[in-house]
């Protein structure tokens, strides 16, 4: 079962750590994806792989399940994945005790299509102020070719 306490006592690393303390990627990854159970991004198999200072990355696999009619990668599972890896990104910058994230606007340019293989969502922080976090999502294929460029407006509340 997912504890938000724990969650926040591991991502307490990332956001507060000093030289002598490091944070446990791997623990907070491996969060991350519990967090997806029973949800959306379970749905279309979105995996979180990689996490720093300023940024989440996560994966989709494109296959028929995400496709649309034309059988290429549909706009709104690209624009899912952004607005996961970006409302999962603000989450590790705030303390989810006294707070929670919603989205207040999403953009995205689609620029090629994607017929199948995996996606990488990075999603890096133009805008981290006290109740607004801005994001740009950069979705790229196994060769890094740009698919879609994603613009995410998050929004923090008091709980």
């Amino acid at each position: 079962m997912f504890i938000l306490m724990d969650f926040h006592k591991t991502v307490v690393f990332l956001l507060h750590k000093s030289s002598t303390m490091q944070f446990d990627k791997e623990e907070i990854l491996k969060i991350c994806n519990q967090f997806t159970k029973n949800t959306l991004m379970e749905t279309l198999n979105i995996k979180y792989i990689d996490v720093g200072e300023d940024f989440l990355t996560a994966k989709m696999p494109v296959t028929p399940a995400v496709h649309q009619p034309m059988g290429i990668l549909h706009g709104g599972a690209s624009v899912a994945l952004a607005e996961s890896v970006g409302s999962a990104a603000s989450f590790l910058f705030i303390d989810q005790e006294k707070y929670i994230v919603k989205g207040l606007e999403i953009s995205a340019n689609h620029l090629r299509s994607k017929k199948e293989g995996v996606v990488y969502a990075t999603a890096k922080i133009i805008h981290k102020g006290r109740t607004t976090h801005l994001w740009e999502i950069r979705i790229v294929d196994e060769k890094n070719a740009l698919i879609s460029l994603c613009k995410l407006t998050n929004i923090v509340l008091e709980k």
